[in-house]
């Protein structure tokens, strides 16, 4: 291999590792907002003081959870796909809210 393929060869594996490690960045964010919503759903299910409302807020937090849910199995399968296959450091970071209120 040349000098210069070698060179070439270097950038592009650098840059896919950028690329890798952005990907997995927007999943986390994706995920730490879906989190969010689901706390926040979770915090106004809880100051709402009349059935109608909270029966409404609680599908709100069970739509809210399952978009969680599905960024969550998102950034599980970006880390699998580049080689992080202990997923323990994730569950910390990120830990699953209850399946229901």
């Amino acid at each position: 291999m040349s000098r210069r393929s070698a060179e070439a060869h270097a950038r592009i594996v650098e840059e896919i590792a950028r690329e890798k490690a952005a990907t997995l960045g927007r999943a986390g964010e994706r995920l730490e907002a879906a989190l969010a919503e689901v706390a926040e759903r979770a915090r106004a299910w809880r100051a709402a003081d009349d059935a109608p409302t909270r029966a409404e807020l609680a599908a709100a937090y069970e739509r809210a959870w399952h978009a969680a849910e599905a960024a969550r199995q998102t950034l599980l399968i970006q880390r699998e796909a580049v080689g992080l296959r202990h997923h323990r450091d994730m569950d910390v970071q990120f830990p699953r809210p209850p399946r229901r209120l």
